[in-house]
């Protein structure tokens, strides 16, 4: 099916020379144009988007407050909307499958996010080791920045997909005391409760919350807790700091892989069920902002990460116990208002560094509990040190000129394991790389409504620890970085009843780092994978969305249409194998839309639909996952000052039987085979919030 042969989906994108931007609203979506007529009148997220709006490329802001009008869980409720960004949700849990313009498009899905930097207020909790998906459930997140590809230069993010920078809540966004309870299908229970404020000169927020759900599958029960915390002090106009504690624990058991006709007629079997235990992830950090007297910022960021993870706990025959621990520290020094011959410029000065200071892997016998293997990758690291500038040509004409050098170092070796190498493969892999990351771009304000932008980019994506190998094998893989070349161009604005963006890019991507599942999980054996450099590739496509203010009525009340349209095309570029075949993993065509209406009053509804094309589910094109239209609706009301609210979510009115995600095959031979993750049936969350 495409897109095309749904009838009651209109696109609209005749008119996509408006495309992309949102009003505000739930889900995900960028935030409305925003006229600035005092400081005082600015949120954060409003701030933030004005800064991005600055960048030569594609950027979106989320406000999460807009999102929690609804049910909250997880990344997939907060990226929807998104043009170019898939976010799925498997087995209900904070493992999403997130790429952006197809980003780590084939990796497995629990955990490990590929291709796409992760950062909490500017602080990466990404790694040589990937990033964990524990604080994907967007706890006490304020608002959201979605950075594509190299227009995240500002966070040192090199990777294909960019970045996407969670911004917390303080005490002096979010003062007084909350609560929120939320119950829905599937034993889907959350409660929490926060607290913030301002005392002098600083400000403190603490929130708490717990989760529970027994599954859409059978046995697949996950429970979850955490605390997100933090502090903030202003010494003086030029001087301020703020430090950030996250800590969450999770024990979850995701269901299975299905064939598609298990997909259609028994969906919640789960006879291969997979355990995961986090018994305590911690993220402890610092922010320290200074300001010169002529206006230029030093902005100082520290943090450490530990996230450990017992991996095939209570269900594998070998579980694996894994430590990963980080450090990180981050320098922007950034200046505005210069000259540079002649010619108003600001310019920029950053440098990341990130460092695995202890990270292996062990796995046991869970019979015996002897030690079978184990895996170091201590000293992994990656840095960046970036110069970048801004340089005003004209009045309506911005240059953009950056250029990122980057450090690589990896380092794997099997230490010890009970089994023998029969293949040629190493046991010990490692290398340092150096390399060069330019980019320019171009930014032109056609009018004062609308700014057309165009840059040319260069990406690197090292291979993250586990891809060259964990205890599967005895043996590890000689992976290198993905380098990849794009072409960005694209543009935005608001006119009338209408806003929004298009953004069209095409990136020649060179040793893609392509994962494969080598073997299935069964009741005698863990699912492995296997990750290899590709031949050439191309990921190209389209991100648009066209919203539009359908009506207003005199007292306030609205009725308001949002989209999003994602065009992927990602193929090999003459393989020898598989020739310009399609990259499998994600669908070719994804629609979303939403009509809300607003009361002043506080009472809301609206109808939303996310419909996605097939996919091929191996690299010889010749099996595909089904394509789907999933309904949902939202009530609720809202009172005046937002002292208590209350909100009902449905989701997947039509009960459609879905894949969310599916695994990868070399070669499915076109026989069905249990790649597909399944999506929830008909649901219903129910919440009320508090603020007192």
């Amino acid at each position: 099916m495409t897109l095309a042969s749904v009838p009651t989906l209109t696109l609209l994108l005749g008119q996509a020379a408006f495309a992309a931007t949102a009003d505000e609203g739930e889900e995900g979506t960028r935030l409305s144009t925003v006229t600035v007529s005092g400081a005082a009148s600015v949120s954060d997220a409003q701030r933030d988007q004005i800064r991005l709006e600055q960048v030569a490329g594609r950027t979106a802001v989320v406000d999460n407050r807009q999102v929690e009008q609804g049910r909250a869980s997880n990344a997939e409720d907060v990226l929807a909307l998104q043009p170019g960004v898939f976010a799925q949700a498997t087995s209900g849990t904070g493992a999403n499958k997130i790429s952006i313009r197809g980003s780590g498009l084939n990796t497995f899905y629990q955990g490990y996010v590929l291709g796409t930097k992760f950062l909490f207020d500017g602080l990466p909790i990404s790694g040589p080791g990937g990033t964990q998906e524990d604080f994907l459930d967007m706890q006490a997140v304020d608002h959201t920045e979605v950075l594509y590809g190299a227009n995240a230069f500002q966070y040192a993010a090199l990777s294909l997909g960019g970045a996407i920078n969670m911004v917390s809540k303080t005490g002096r966004t979010d003062p007084g005391h909350y609560a929120r309870f939320e119950l829905g299908s599937y034993g889907y229970r959350k409660q929490q409760l926060s607290t913030g404020g301002v005392v002098g000169d600083s400000d403190y927020y603490v929130n708490l919350v717990h989760n529970e759900r027994d599954g859409y599958q059978d046995n697949t029960p996950n429970e979850g807790r955490g605390v997100a915390a933090n502090v903030g002090h202003v010494f003086s106009p030029q001087l301020q700091t703020r430090f950030f504690f996250r800590y969450r624990e999770e024990q979850l058991t995701n269901g299975n892989t299905l064939t598609r006709y298990q997909l259609k007629h028994d969906p919640r079997s789960n006879a291969v069920p997979t355990g995961r235990r986090k018994d305590g992830t911690y993220f402890i950090g610092n922010q320290t902002t200074y300001t010169f007297d002529d206006g230029a910022k030093l902005e100082v960021g520290a943090a450490y990460n530990d996230y450990p993870l017992l991996n095939g706990w209570r269900y594998a025959a070998a579980p694996q116990d894994w430590r990963s621990k980080d450090l990180n520290l981050t320098l922007r020094y950034l200046r505005t208002g210069d000259t540079l011959f002649g010619l108003p410029s600001d310019s920029s000065v950053i440098l990341s560094t990130t460092r695995a200071y202890l990270a292996d892997v062990k796995s046991h016998s869970q019979t015996t509990g002897a030690k079978l293997q184990e895996t170091n990758y201590t000293g992994s690291r990656d840095t960046v040190f970036a110069l970048g500038n801004d340089l005003q040509l004209a009045d309506d004409l911005w240059l953009t000129t950056g250029v990122s050098l980057v450090n690589i170092k990896r380092k794997a070796e099997i230490e010890s394991t009970t089994s023998v190498n029969r293949t040629d493969f190493p046991d010990r892999v490692g290398f340092t790389e150096n390399a060069l990351a330019p980019r320019i771009g171009l930014r032109y304000d056609l009018t004062p409504e609308f700014q057309i932008f165009t840059n040319l980019s260069r990406s690197i994506d090292p291979p993250v620890t586990w891809q060259m190998g964990s205890t599967g094998n005895p043996y590890l893989y000689d992976l290198r970085p993905q380098k990849a070349n794009t072409f960005e161009v694209g543009i935005r604005g608001s006119h009338g009843i209408f806003d929004g963006s298009l953004t069209l890019y095409r990136s020649w991507v060179k040793q893609e780092l392509l994962t494969v599942v080598v073997q299935q999980a069964s009741a005698s054996q863990d699912q492995l994978t296997a990750t290899s450099n590709a031949s050439p590739t191309i990921h190209q496509g389209i991100e648009a969305g066209l919203n539009a203010l359908l009506w207003e009525g005199e007292g306030g009340d609205s009725l308001a249409l949002r989209q999003a349209y994602t065009l992927n095309d990602f193929h090999y570029r003459h393989d020898a194998t598989f020739g310009d075949n399609e990259l499998p993993g994600l669908p070719r065509q994804v629609y979303q839309a939403e009509l809300a209406y607003r009361q002043a009053s506080g009472f809301y509804a609206s109808l939303n639909v996310r419909a996605a094309s097939s996919f091929y589910v191996d690299f010889a094109n010749t099996w595909q996952a089904p394509s789907y239209v999933i309904w949902g609706a939202k009530v609720g009301y809202q009172a005046s000052g937002e002292r208590w609210e209350v909100f009902a979510d449905v989701r997947n009115l039509t009960d459609q039987r879905y894949a969310t995600a599916a695994n990868t095959a070399y070669d499915a031979s076109g026989r069905d085979s249990a790649n597909f993750y399944p999506g929830d049936a008909l649901s219903l969350t129910t919440g009320v919030a508090f603020r007192f």
